[in-house]
């Protein structure tokens, strides 16, 4: 796979998110004040937790995208990039749903609540689980690929359902649900800076870590190829 970010500006720009990230980990503990409206230190859990279901989002609409440009195009690459970004998916949905418990351990009490953001997260878990067990389940590479990629568009489907839908229709424990419906919480300024600067962050770091899986796949596939 031919790459047009050179070798050097790559490395560059690895150290450059590198220090964007640590700078964005002091910032979320030295740079605001706890909000208004938690407990504790509890709201500093929002820079990151946001930011991975945000990435976690972005990456099954990336693995969706490449699923249809392999049904078009039929090429290998596209069926590595939709595996490597629903994978990535899935990691970054595990963690965001990690801190979105221990936020609720600490707000209401306990890890699981049953709330309606944790229930259709754990579905959208599972539906992604799914996608894997369907790879490993077919040897064929060009029936397992054709067959992945039509999952993974049906799959992405349900994201906006489970993701903003669900979670809006029954009243929830949610953050965001309770700002909107009694102005409990408050945010300043510098929450927003932060809470900015870490999106971009991750979603940069999504980009590096899908870059590496795409090429470390290739060089996989290629090495087999080579076998046979």
């Amino acid at each position: 796979m031919e790459w047009i970010v050179p070798k050097l500006v790559s490395e560059i720009l690895k150290w450059v998110l590198l220090v964007w990230l640590a700078v964005v980990i002091l910032a979320a503990f030295l740079y605001v004040q706890p909000a208004k409206g938690f407990i504790g230190e509890s709201s500093r859990i929002v820079f990151f937790h946001v930011p991975m279901a945000w990435v976690a989002v972005l990456a099954f609409l990336v693995s969706c995208v490449t699923s249809v440009m392999y049904l078009r195009r039929r090429d290998p690459r596209d069926d590595i990039r939709a595996s490597v970004s629903a994978g990535l998916g899935l990691l970054f949905a595990v963690l965001a749903t990690t801190t979105g418990a221990v936020f609720a351990k600490i707000m209401w009490g306990a890890y699981w609540n049953w709330d309606p953001r944790q229930t259709s997260i754990t579905i959208l878990l599972l539906i992604y689980a799914a996608y894997f067990a369907l790879r490993g389940a077919i040897d064929d590479p060009e029936r397992r690929a054709s067959l992945a990629a039509v999952y993974a568009i049906l799959a992405f489907v349900t994201v906006p359902f489970l993701v903003f839908v669900v979670p809006r229709i029954y009243w929830s424990l949610h953050p965001d649900t309770i700002i909107n419906t009694r102005g409990a919480n408050e945010f300043d300024s510098r929450y927003t800076q932060v809470l900015m600067a870490s999106l971009v962050g991750f979603t940069c770091l999504y980009v590096w870590l899908y870059t590496i899986g795409c090429r470390i796949e290739e060089i996989r596939q290629r090495r087999r190829q080579e076998v046979l």
